[in-house]
């Protein structure tokens, strides 16, 4: 049991907090424990993490735990797992690493996405049964490969059919599921947007009137910006297909004006590292420093990976009864959003990890 006496975020109001087992009290708990530090924010939330892939594809259970606990040691208390290759259920049980909301497996295509990552569909009108697996396998989420570089035309092009999306979706909805999509480019954005996606990750190809309609609808954008500085290295990598390699750079060198679009038009973003493969672990921070250079205001950056990012995900921040996740700090993360990389304590589930 714990007391934090501090400037409570996002309310900014100086007041005191307890831990009563995983719960947070608002009320005195006998026998706690006092915390130094100033600032009290709700744990942080990657909404696109995968604790299960490396460099070279899936990993061991054992390596996923170390990939997760790199997060939980920079204030990642919160991951939405956008799509793993293993089953990493064992590790939501393991109350020393972040909660893990699990979105299941990738759904694509043979040769049209990162070997061994997916479920590799024979024909795309397979889609829908699919999606109906796997919104049962996962916590509520369903990953889709929306694009990737098509060999046959040398560029990035849709995985599926509008209206074999458009059913994929509303099977997921009837399931009481929601569903995002990786998407790079431009072509396959309109149909999953006019289909009622919950949310597209990346969205580089994203233009300001798509924005406005997902803004209208509520469908989220998690863009992690630091993934995305990757682009001209895959480029590079890309000299047989030139076309392909092209649109990767333009849709980098593009991705700040859209992010701009998008905080304008007032669609709902959060932080996501993209960590796995090309992104190491613990790097949330970095992507809130991102988007707070992209324009984000500071405030918006940090809640777009703390309350905000809990509350679309349900759960909640620093209330009476809520998850005793918190992050404590001695200055003002609203005056310089690089300081949420160093956490004066970390409490998880009412535990401190430091």
């Amino acid at each position: 049991m714990f007391h934090i006496r501090g400037v409570v975020l996002p309310d900014g109001r100086e007041q005191d907090v307890w831990t009563d087992g995983d719960r947070i009290s608002l009320t005195p708990v006998d026998g706690a424990t006092t915390l130094d530090g100033a600032f009290v924010l709700p744990g942080l939330v990657d909404a696109h993490c995968h604790p299960g892939i490396g460099v070279d594809g899936p990993v061991t259970l054992d390596e996923a735990a170390a990939q997760a606990t790199a997060d939980r040691d920079a204030g990642t208390l919160l991951i939405r797992d956008c799509g793993v290759p293993i089953d990493i259920r064992p590790l939501q049980e393991r109350v020393e690493l972040p909660r893990i909301i699990r979105s299941g497996r990738h759904i694509a295509l043979p040769k049209r996405y990162i070997p061994k990552l997916g479920i590799d569909l024979d024909h795309p009108d397979q889609l829908p049964d699919a999606v109906a697996e796997q919104a049962v396998a996962g916590d509520g989420w369903v990953k889709l490969v929306g694009d990737w570089i098509d060999r046959g035309v040398g560029d990035l092009a849709p995985l599926w059919p509008d209206d074999v999306v458009a059913e994929a979706i509303k099977v997921a909805h009837d399931a009481g599921a929601r569903v995002t999509a990786h998407v790079f480019g431009e072509d396959a954005l309109p149909g999953l947007v006019d289909a009622g996606i919950d949310c597209i990750e990346h969205g580089t190809g994203l233009d300001r009137e798509l924005l406005d309609r997902m803004a209208r609808q509520g469908t989220a954008l998690v863009p992690t910006l630091i993934n995305i500085e990757n682009f001209p290295g895959i480029a590079d990598q890309a000299a047989k297909y030139p076309t392909y390699a092209a649109h990767m750079r333009a849709l980098h060198a593009g991705v700040g004006d859209m992010i701009g679009q998008a905080i304008d038009a007032g669609v709902d973003i959060y932080a996501g590292s993209d960590a796995g493969g090309m992104v190491a672990h613990g790097r949330l921070p970095d992507e809130v420093s991102a988007l707070h250079r992209a324009g984000m205001p500071a405030e918006r950056a940090i809640g777009a990976a703390s309350w905000a990012a809990r509350a679309w995900l349900g759960y909640d921040g620093v209330v009476d009864g809520g998850h005793a996740d918190l992050l404590v700090y001695d200055t003002d993360p609203r005056e310089d959003v690089d300081v949420l990389s160093a956490p004066r304590h970390i409490v998880l589930r009412g535990r401190l990890v430091r």
